[in-house]
């Protein structure tokens, strides 16, 4: 504990910088596109709320396997329609793509459209699989 005390006070300078860049990143995280949420809730929203899942993968990966109900937008074409989002505006919103991370840029951009329940999956729909939930293909 002494050390760690030592450190802090000859090196205030690094552990501000880190203290800084840590909460930077916890600011950044929470301001991306929608809350992150596991498989079993965006389930549970679905059940509950009548939430829509949109996938935002190309086509072809949609096809091979994707969440039962859900509606492929890809990530290419969302400012072409965005007018088939907008008559889910009024209902939570579940963003998913292959590993969670294309779905937060729909999400702000959702988000600057009006946007507000806007949910993602964590690690989108291969933490989908990992949980043994139902896929469908085609």
């Amino acid at each position: 504990m002494d050390r760690i005390i030592e450190f802090v006070t000859n090196h205030y300078i690094l552990v501000f910088a880190f203290l800084a860049l840590w909460g930077a990143f916890f600011v950044i995280e929470s301001r991306r596109g929608g809350k992150a949420i596991t498989p079993q809730f965006a389930t549970n929203l679905v059940n509950q709320k009548d939430a829509v899942i949109v996938d935002v993968r190309a086509a072809d990966e949609f096809r091979e396997g994707h969440i039962p109900g859900s509606v492929n937008i890809p990530q290419s074409q969302v400012t072409d329609r965005m007018g088939e989002l907008e008559k889910y505006k009024e209902k939570p919103l579940i963003l998913t793509c292959k590993m969670g991370n294309q779905a937060a840029h729909l999400g702000r951009q959702l988000r600057n459209k009006g946007f507000s329940e806007l949910y993602r999956i964590q690690g989108g729909v291969t933490a989908w699989r990992n949980d043994n939930l139902p896929v469908s293909k085609g």
